[in-house]
Formats: C-alpha cells, sequence, structure tokens
C-alpha cells in the first residue's frame, strides 16, 4: 500500500479552518496518509493551493455564515471553478449544494446543483455511528476499498444532486441516500473518512497521491 511518501514533497493539502470542530482529527489523518497539512483561514493562501480539503460538523447556516465573514466562499468557489483537487467532508459536502433547508432555507456554495434535506420522520436523527458505502461506477478515489465498506457518520440531513451522475456512491438509512460524491476535481463526502479507520485513511491518501501526481481535476483533463 502506497503511503503517499513519495508524492508529499509534491502538494501541501490546504485545510479550510472556518471554525468547525474537527479540524485535529482531519489534520492527523492527513499526516498519517503521508501528508503535511497547512490549516488556515485566509482567502489568498487558495491562490497557489494544489490540494484543498473542506471538513466541517454543525448546521448550514452557521457553515455558510462563518465562509462568508471569513472571506471564504468566493475564493473557494473560483478555487474549485479553477479545476484543481477538492476534497469535502461530511458538512464541506453539504455546503457544495445549491442550498439547504436545515432550519430554514440557507444558500450554499452552488457548486452542484442540489438541495440538503432532512431525513424523514421516524428515523433516529442523527443517524450516528457506522454505516455502509455501496459503489457506484469507479473512482480513483475509492482505490482499494471494497464495495459496502463501512465509514462513520454522524449528520441529521443529506443532499440530493439534481445531477444523479455525480453520486459515486450511496448508503441505506431508511431510504438510499448519496454518501459519496464525485465530479471532476471535486470528491466529497457525506462520512467522516478521519473516523473510519484504514479505509477512511485510505480515501483521503488516494485522493491526495491523485492530487500531487496530476491525476484528478484540469491537470489529469489536460494530460488526456
Amino acid at each position: 500500500m502506497r503511503t503517499g511518501s513519495c508524492y508529499s514533497a509534491g502538494v501541501k493539502p490546504l485545510v479550510i479552518d472556518y471554525g468547525a470542530g474537527n479540524l485535529h482529527s482531519v489534520r492527523r489523518a492527513i499526516e498519517k496518509a503521508g501528508f503535511q497539512p497547512e490549516v488556515t483561514d485566509r482567502p489568498s493562501a487558495l491562490d497557489g493551493a494544489r490540494a484543498v480539503i473542506l471538513p466541517g460538523v454543525g448546521a448550514a447556516a452557521d457553515t455558510m455564515s462563518n465562509l462568508n465573514a471569513r472571506g471564504l466562499a468566493q475564493p473557494l468557489k473560483d478555487y474549485i471553478a479553477s479545476g484543481r483537487p477538492f476534497l469535502g467532508v461530511c458538512m464541506g459536502l453539504q455546503a457544495l449544494m445549491s442550498y439547504s433547508e436545515e432550519g430554514g432555507r440557507h444558500e450554499c456554495l452552488g457548486v452542484i446543483e442540489g438541495r440538503v434535506t432532512r431525513f424523514p420522520p421516524g428515523l433516529k436523527v442523527p443517524q450516528m455511528g457506522w454505516n455502509r458505502v455501496h459503489r457506484i461506477g469507479e473512482h480513483p478515489a475509492l482505490d482499494g476499498i471494497a464495495d459496502g465498506a463501512y465509514f462513520y457518520f454522524v449528520h441529521s440531513y443529506y443532499v440530493e444532486p439534481v445531477d444523479p451522475g455525480v453520486i459515486a456512491g450511496t448508503t441505506e438509512y431508511g431510504l438510499s441516500f448519496p454518501s459519496l460524491v464525485a465530479a471532476d476535481n471535486i470528491v466529497a463526502t457525506q462520512f467522516h473518512p478521519e473516523k473510519s479507520g484504514e479505509a477512511g485513511l485510505r480515501i483521503y491518501r488516494n485522493f491526495l497521491d491523485l492530487a500531487a501526481r496530476g491525476a484528478i481535476g484540469a491537470s489529469a483533463t489536460a494530460a488526456n
């Protein structure tokens, strides 16, 4: 299994700090994957970034408020539009949608057309604990991860993209919902890879190896 060490000198993952509470565990997971992250809330840091990770826990309204207050929302949209590699985790996935219905309608980044909606009545929320992710198609970020592998979830809302073609994995919890999204330079998970053992670390390692080798996003497209 690759550790990422042969590529880590070429890319320093940028972890966006907008006040979310899981930065420490994300940083540790990236380090275990063989890379040295930079945690920052500076919008200008995205200018030269080669791989960006947007983690998160909490509510959509607070997330968007904090991103806007720190001047990060538009730079994040510009970064993603440039075709450079982006990984969103939990709220980092939900923030990509057009809007969230959590606590009323709240506009999100609008990178992926769709909404964030609550699990239907009758289900215990949040969904908290381990659950399976069933793959749809193939993506290099999932190399070495078995179909149906378990990952750790903590959430009461899930995404509904307009285009089903961006859904790379689904999970069952009262209904089948998208738990993994992949589109061009974007990989985003509803689960927390940093809390998901070796399978979760493998996602970080795969994503960052791809970014370091220019094998995801605009660089990969240009190479082809």
